[in-house]
């Protein structure tokens, strides 16, 4: 029975999950690439988006090393849903967004190695922003993504160490258009922008467990990405436009500016974690990333008054679980999950650093027979400010994510 539902979400996510545009409504996703989502399952999302812990049942999106635990079949498909509040000076919108974030198929090719490989969106663009004067009209709109499809594998060396690499293709374009009227100016202008982006990246990563006690384990953790050219094929388009009786607008000449294509540099990053726990009782851990985000660029042009610097990460969280065989009591089997997180984006606009801090707790529900679950997620953050005259976003997200278990799957049954 789960290798049919199995297949049925499949094929629903392949025809419509990953055709979505726009994975945000933050005006900041203007910037660079659009704004970075995150790569993990919801069960590291309740975790403050901590990649450090995983056990034989889910797959670590985040640490390809974790993946030489891996025990069993499983299949895992996330989604969420987001309340967004923007704010600038006094004026306060709100708008929310629905979206697919990731599916993934991981198994065991021996005692000591897994595999996955799966589909994540890596940056989304998503912006709707009117710049209007007292005599002129300008507005704004973005569109688009960079999505990764990638092949994972982890491998437990012995004596408590692991070691994983990732292959990642990325793929996806960005549109930015621009109109401006003026008044007493019959035709408005209006200015397309687009990259389309395509390129591979790489992660390597490293884990080492100890027990310290009879009762506590330690875990400690590396994962670097080097530093890869990821190619950006730009267009522009410039063109007169006029209004029409339904508010809807009509290009009267186009014209195709030369924009060279550029090879975008994706930065390198190094991620450090260490956390104690007792095994399939509680965790807690942290994590700290550096971004060399530094080195982003606007691809085909330039932005005034912005800076890109490195950006960082810091992530706390950790979960509890009651009596993981309890046979008396469901709620004693459940796992309660809660973090916090705090990233310096890397973005500075009019000497205002964009920063965003979130707080998150979770729940996985066991269910089936086959060592599966259900986990929801819930998390409020912060990013950005009203200072400068920059917008604050206020959000809300709500998260489910099925991890579903099998160990028959390459098994040979004797019976129909």
């Amino acid at each position: 029975m789960i290798k049919k539902i199995i297949i049925a979400v499949v094929l629903v996510i392949a025809g419509n999950a990953y055709g979505q545009e726009g994975g945000t409504v933050s005006p900041y996703s203007f910037f660079g690439i659009g704004t970075q989502q995150f790569r993990g399952g919801y069960e590291s999302r309740a975790m403050g988006g901590m990649g450090l812990y995983s056990d034989s049942l889910h797959i670590n999106l985040l640490n390809p090393a974790q993946l030489g635990r891996l025990r069993y079949v499983a299949f895992t498909i996330g989604g969420g849903h987001s309340e967004v509040t923007l704010k600038e000076d006094n004026v306060e919108d709100n708008t929310s967004i629905t979206t697919v974030d990731y599916l993934a198929l991981g198994f065991p090719i021996s005692k000591k190695a897994g595999v996955t490989f799966g589909l994540v969106p890596f940056t989304s663009v998503g912006y709707d922003l009117d710049n209007s004067t007292s005599d002129a009209v300008n507005t704004f709109t973005g569109r688009g993504g960079v999505n990764r499809v990638f092949l994972a594998g982890g491998y437990n060396v012995g004596k408590g160490l692991y070691i994983g690499a990732s292959v990642n293709y990325n793929f996806g374009n960005i549109q930015n258009e621009t109109i401006r009227t003026q008044d007493e100016v019959e035709l408005a202008t209006r200015e397309r922008n687009r990259s389309d982006i395509s390129g591979f990246t790489f992660e390597l990563a490293a884990q080492y467990d100890r027990m310290i006690s009879e009762k506590l384990e330690l875990r400690t953790s590396v994962k670097y990405i080097p530093a890869s050219d990821v190619k950006a094929e730009n267009q522009r388009q410039i063109s007169s436009v006029i209004f029409n009786n339904l508010g809807l607008v009509q290009d009267i000449d186009i014209i195709d500016i030369p924009v060279v294509d550029t090879d975008f540099d994706f930065p390198s990053s190094i991620t450090l974690g260490a956390g104690i726990g007792e095994p399939k009782k509680w965790f807690v851990g942290a994590e700290y990333t550096n971004q060399k985000t530094s080195t982003f660029t606007n691809r085909g042009f330039v932005l005034e008054d912005v800076r890109f610097d490195d950006a960082s990460q810091v992530r706390l969280g950790g979960f509890y679980i009651p009596k993981y065989n309890s046979i008396t009591s469901y709620f004693e089997r459940v796992t309660y999950r809660a973090g916090f997180r705090y990233e310096q984006n890397g973005i500075e606009i009019g000497n205002e650093d964009i920063n965003e801090f979130g707080i998150s707790f979770g729940v996985g529900l066991p269910a089936g027979r086959r060592l599966s679950n259900i986990n929801f997620t819930f998390e409020y953050g912060q990013r950005g400010t009203t200072n400068s005259g920059l917008v604050e976003e206020n959000f809300f997200n709500v998260g489910i994510s099925l991890s579903l278990n099998d160990n028959t799957w390459f098994r040979q049954t004797k019976f129909n």
